[in-house]
């Protein structure tokens, strides 16, 4: 634990200045300090109800993301309580009766900075090999909810729910259960040897683009046969599930028709990589295809991909 802990504890902006360095045990010590201020505003909007610390618990996992916003070190309860403040909005927002998309994460913190995903503002800090030490905790089933919903573009609770074919309440639930687990892993948090998740990152953003150069060439299913085991399934977005050579009479359908795929995000944990790939159709055919594709890739213990799921997010997202 570092020594900043020691004693009567040190003011909100050493934590703050050590949490942005790297050190997940103090930015645990400033949440847990400011949890009693947090939870007040909570209930303050959304009343004296399970919506109220699951709005603290999402708070607090858009802390550790983004920590490294705080401009003032010594303002840190406001703006821990600004960012419960705009997630409760955001939850009343969709109790409306009016259909309303729900806003990406990175608009719940009140910034207005520019159009950065959330994994790329993880890497700006070092706490991302905490996070994700963290999540390779969770079970398989919260872990997928959590890379899906916090790191990647299919952030809706209907998109999550059509991918892991399951029903929003239980996505609903699942998530409540993996920000309470990671919330009290930050707050217990003491220093452990992490991966490096940036590497580990990298790695398959490389596989992903050089597996798409491979399909362009008409080369999928060699390119991709050595990190497959030879009994995976591909379950595609209608249902249907095949073997690794269908998949590449579909590329190359789709290379006959125009269509190209790029690789648009990768995100990476020891037994889920999830591939975000934007579909360009040809201009004189702006619809043949959806406009994109989620590729999940669940990895055997060899660390082989056993299965893959395909999904197209909704039109418009």
């Amino acid at each position: 634990m570092s020594e900043l802990l020691v004693g009567e504890g040190p003011p909100d902006s050493e934590l703050v200045r050590a949490a942005q360095a790297g050190d997940a045990a103090c930015l645990g010590l400033m949440l847990s300090r400011h949890r009693a201020g947090m939870y007040a505003v909570a209930l303050a909007l959304l009343g004296h109800s399970p919506d109220a610390e699951d709005a603290v618990q999402e708070a607090t996992l858009i802390a550790l993301r983004r920590i490294g916003d705080i401009r003032d070190p010594k303002a840190a309860g406001p703006w821990l309580r600004m960012v419960v403040r705009n997630v409760c909005r955001a939850q009343l927002r969709r109790r409306s009766p009016i259909s309303m998309a729900e806003p990406p994460a990175r608009a719940l913190t009140g910034a207005s900075t520019g159009p950065p995903d959330p994994a790329e503002v993880l890497d700006l800090h070092a706490l991302r090999d905490w996070v994700w030490s963290a999540v390779e905790d969770l079970s398989p089933a919260l872990r997928l909810v959590t890379l899906l919903r916090y790191f990647t573009d299919v952030t809706s609770y209907e998109d999550i729910a059509a991918l892991c074919d399951t029903p929003v309440g239980t996505v609903r639930s699942r998530l409540s259960e993996a920000r309470r687990k990671l919330s009290d892993a930050l707050e217990g948090a003491a220093e452990r040897v992490h991966d490096d998740a940036r590497a580990m990152n990298a790695k398959h953003r490389t596989i992903a683009e050089e597996a798409m150069a491979s399909a362009h060439r008409g080369e999928i299913v060699s390119a991709l046969s050595g990190r497959w085991s030879p009994q995976a399934e591909v379950m595609w977005p209608s249902g249907k599930r095949t073997r690794l050579d269908y998949l590449g009479g579909a590329f190359d359908r789709d290379l006959s028709d125009g269509v190209r795929h790029e690789i648009t995000n990768v995100v990476a944990s020891r037994q889920v990589v999830i591939w975000e790939a934007a579909l360009h159709n040809p201009p004189e055919d702006p619809f043949h295809c959806p406009p994109g594709v989620v590729w999940v890739h669940f990895l055997d213990p060899s660390g082989r991909v056993g299965r893959v799921r395909l999904y197209h997010p909704r039109r418009g997202r």
